[in-house]
């Protein structure tokens, strides 16, 4: 689809059921709806309610050629990119977060004479402007963010003149993508996805994609839905298909749920430093492709310290 071509983005949504049915079905079948080609939106932000089991089902199952966006994107993108499995990507960030810092693998492909995939660096504000047009079903949004800065000329952006006052703008055209992936703390049968803590993004992403996908922590009855309707970040009829996955977000992390393993993010850099690139693919042999469910997954990581982390989480939560 072109950039910013809201006429085609309304014809696919206008095709799409809003009957209010059961959408719960497994990992596999939801990751069959992401298909060759797709722009494929990441929900969550850095490494924190990232729709991780999603993703590494998609992986497993092969799909390629993948746009993939999300606004701060963590370690799930440099996998996508070692796999050879995405030809872009969009964002802010590309890395598990500042003490880890940058990703290694997007530096060598920045660096690299002919780079395989192609990166579009954007600001934060920026990127959420893209889909928030999305969202709204039309073109662009105008905005200041960026004017000035070097991100005018690698950003899929253009220079307007206000007609009302002379200004300088920044247009930023509307993403449209294929796909949404999001995961949520609690959700209905029906898709009606609640989140606990920053709802980030999310509601702009799940509202400009054709097809949305859900992880929940945990599948509840309507009524506890209804309960506290303001907590409902996507309706039901946005969503494609809706999964329950405890611990779908980790090792990331779910607000109030668990925290994130940070020492496994440690391991995990600390091997990319000695082993280069290689290490993340040897990590995706391990953690990916060589289980075939995500409690196989799951049961690659130590209980007592899960435990630990989810103690933590609800310390959190408690203080606030």
């Amino acid at each position: 689809m072109r950039t910013g071509d809201f006429v085609e983005a309304r014809r696919r949504l206008q095709e799409k059921s809003l009957a209010a049915t059961e959408k719960l079905t497994t990992l596999s079948q939801a990751a069959r709806l992401v298909k060759d080609g797709d722009h494929v939106a990441v929900g969550g932000c850095m490494f924190t309610r990232t729709p991780l089991a999603l993703l590494m089902e998609i992986l497993r199952q092969g799909q390629k050629e993948l746009t993939l966006s999300k606004n701060l994107m963590c370690n799930e993108g440099e996998w996508f990119m070692a796999a050879e499995r995405v030809e872009a990507i969009i964002t802010s960030w590309l890395g598990i977060g500042l003490p880890w810092g940058i990703s290694r693998i997007l530096r060598e492909n920045a660096e690299s004479a002919e780079p395989k995939v192609r990166y579009e660096d954007l600001s934060h504000m920026a990127l959420g402007l893209r889909y928030r047009a999305g969202a709204m079903g039309i073109p662009f949004l105008p905005t200041l963010t960026m004017l000035g800065s070097d991100l005018m000329d690698v950003a899929e952006v253009k220079p307007m003149t206000c007609p009302y006052t002379g200004e300088k703008l920044s247009l930023v055209p509307a993403l449209f993508p294929d796909v949404a992936l999001i995961h949520v703390h609690r959700a209905d049968a029906f898709g009606n996805c609640q989140a606990d803590g920053y709802p980030f993004m999310d509601a702009d992403v799940a509202a400009a994609s054709t097809r949305v996908l859900v992880t929940a922590e945990e599948i509840v009855s309507e009524d506890v839905i209804r309960r506290q309707p303001e907590r409902t970040i996507i309706p039901g009829f946005m969503v494609d298909a809706l999964v329950e996955v405890p611990f779908g977000s980790f090792p990331h992390e779910c607000h109030g749920l668990y925290r994130a393993d940070y020492g496994h993010f440690d391991e995990y850099v600390n091997q990319i430093h000695e082993h280069g690139t290689e290490a993340i693919r040897l990590y995706l042999e391990r953690y990916v492709f060589g289980v075939e469910s995500h409690e196989d997954y799951m049961a690659l990581f130590d209980r007592e310290k899960i435990e630990e982390l989810v103690q933590e989480a609800a310390m959190l939560v408690e203080i606030e």
